[in-house]
């Protein structure tokens, strides 16, 4: 049996249609009741962040989708650190005998934000004894249609990348790896760096975007400063917006350029490429960029 955590999200949501499509036992975690009975799968009621909760929802699971809400600090704090090292803690009392867990790519010790904090639950899953595997993707394209990428009001793309390609990957992709790996003996103990099949530069992506939409789609590239102000005067913490500064220009100098084989190699078909996710998602695309507001949150990590 699977528990998929996460189930509502960007990658959870693929993933409870592939495990029903493929016939597999599993059930999704999932904080609102309402939310649970649209996937239309079975579920559990739970949170993080009430300890019995997981506990029940871990009865009878024997892989476990590791998979949370993003590393934004609260007051000083990584609340996704506590979160899954307890989970984890959780799962070993259960019996549960993998975890596969959606880290980041270029998770390191000391790293800011997401990297930081996904490095510290890696460190914590590796030594706790379990079988593990570890998931860590560049961007999601779903970062353009979901709110957390940047568009000014007039419908234009902002970032702060300069002229760096992004090998952004579609978390149908990431679903599917996490897919054959909760379902069969593959990766165990293997980190799995997930890129989508080509990297772009956000000029390109506009005209990808232009071309989709059929209007102009111009990219606005703003110095990272620009864009950590910003953040601070939307009310973000100034250490958060300084730690988004340093990043961005981590991501303009090249950290997300390359792309891997890894899709390929779990899932026996190549990434899925811009265009196709374009085609996937044109009508909610659209919608979202039909009463455009300006929304300057970088998308660096996920």
């Amino acid at each position: 049996m699977i528990l998929v955590t996460g189930a509502t999200g960007s990658i959870g949501k693929p993933l409870v249609r592939r495990l029903q499509k493929d016939g597999a036992a599993f059930k999704a975690l999932v904080r609102d009741e309402a939310k649970g009975r649209v996937l239309d799968c079975d579920f559990a009621v739970g949170d993080f962040d009430d300890p019995g909760s997981i506990v029940a929802a871990l009865e009878g699971v024997d892989r476990l989708f590791l998979n949370g809400a993003g590393a934004h600090p609260v007051e000083g704090e990584q609340p996704m650190i506590r979160q899954q090292k307890a989970v984890i803690d959780a799962a070993r009392k259960a019996g549960v005998a993998r975890i596969v867990k959606v880290s980041v790519w270029h998770a390191h010790e000391g790293g800011r934000l997401a990297e930081g904090a996904h490095w510290q639950i890696e460190q914590y899953l590796k030594a706790s004894g379990l079988g593990w595997s570890l998931l860590q993707p560049s961007g999601f394209m779903q970062n353009f249609i979901t709110g957390a990428g940047s568009f000014t009001v007039d419908g234009d793309l902002v970032g702060s990348y300069a002229d760096a390609p992004v090998s952004y990957i579609d978390c149908e992709d990431i679903a599917a790896c996490a897919a054959t790996l909760l379902t069969g003996p593959y990766g165990n103990g293997e980190i799995f760096v997930l890129t989508g099949p080509q990297a772009l530069t956000h000029a390109q992506i506009a005209d990808k975007l232009s071309a989709a939409l059929g209007r102009t789609v111009r990219y606005v590239d703003l110095p990272s400063e620009e864009l950590a102000a910003t953040l601070k005067s939307q009310g973000l913490p100034p250490r958060f917006a300084e730690d988004v500064a340093i990043l961005l220009k981590e991501v303009a100098s090249g950290s997300l350029a390359t792309t891997t084989s890894a899709v390929q190699d779990l899932t026996g078909r190549p990434a899925r490429t811009f265009e196709d996710f374009l085609a996937a998602n044109h009508q909610d695309l659209q919608a979202l960029l039909v009463d455009c507001k300006p929304k300057f949150f970088p998308m660096i990590h996920n």
